[in-house]
């Protein structure tokens, strides 16, 4: 009984030791100060974000596949699919914070993958879904905030038709060697109305529509492409922030 009164004793006059051997200022971390900004209120793009849609003139940020001025409908801050094909950014981004605003017509046409088809496309490649999906069943990789016939979203989080919508994406690029294998894969999280829908999901290669993703080695650094699917979409306030 005393051996144990003497451990127990020693161990008390020992916890003082280790308590003032921990100095809190050892794990505070100077290295960086975190830039100050100016947070968004109400969608709006926080103050260090680029700009790419928000007033009609901001259609110049956005080209064809050709490198041609877009030809899509734009008026009331808004532009709309017009069958005209994708376009894409002028300006190119890898790792980075993405918010976009869209809605599906107010007039119901077709079921399923022909139901107010678009499509966010992430250095061109990697597409995070654009459908109508409100009471509208698909293969559920490829309904609304999908990774394209990755990944099905966690939950449905659509509106009813022509309500406007949006998505907050966090998208790290993919990295490669020198000899072209992939170091680490492209990585997503997307909320869709503030609901997170993907959660880290790590892509399998770029989004395809037959067979099965595969990487191939490209830039860091891409454009990002809104697809023009044959229906009438329409977008508004897009704006980027790089990571």
């Amino acid at each position: 009984m005393k051996i144990k009164l003497v451990i127990f004793s020693l161990a008390i006059f020992a916890i003082p030791l280790v308590l003032k051997a921990q100095d809190p200022k050892l794990t505070e971390d100077w290295s960086r100060k975190p830039p100050v900004i100016e947070a968004g209120k109400n969608m709006k793009p926080p103050s260090d974000a680029i700009i790419l849609f928000k007033k009609n003139k901001d259609i110049i940020n956005w080209t064809n596949r050709a490198g041609e001025p877009a030809g899509w409908k734009n008026n009331c801050r808004k532009m709309t699919t017009s069958q005209t094909g994708d376009i894409i950014t002028s300006q190119e981004f890898g790792d980075c914070q993405l918010h976009v605003e869209w809605r599906t017509p107010r007039k119901v046409v077709g079921e399923g993958q022909g139901r107010g088809n678009s499509g966010i496309y992430l250095q061109t490649l990697y597409e995070v879904q654009v459908l109508d999906s409100y009471e509208n069943e698909t293969y559920y990789n490829g309904q609304a905030g999908a990774i394209y016939k990755q990944s099905a979203p966690l939950v449905n989080a659509c509106r009813k038709p022509h309500k406007w919508q949006y998505y907050d994406i966090v998208f790290r690029a993919p990295r490669f060697n020198k000899d072209g294998s992939l170091n680490s894969p492209a990585v997503v999280t997307v909320f869709h109305n503030g609901v997170i829908i993907q959660d880290h999901f790590e892509l399998k290669g770029p989004s395809v529509y037959g067979g099965y993703p595969k990487y191939t080695p490209h830039q860091e650094k891409m454009p990002l492409l809104l697809q023009d699917h044959g229906n009438p979409v329409q977008y508004r306030n897009i704006w980027i922030r790089e990571l």
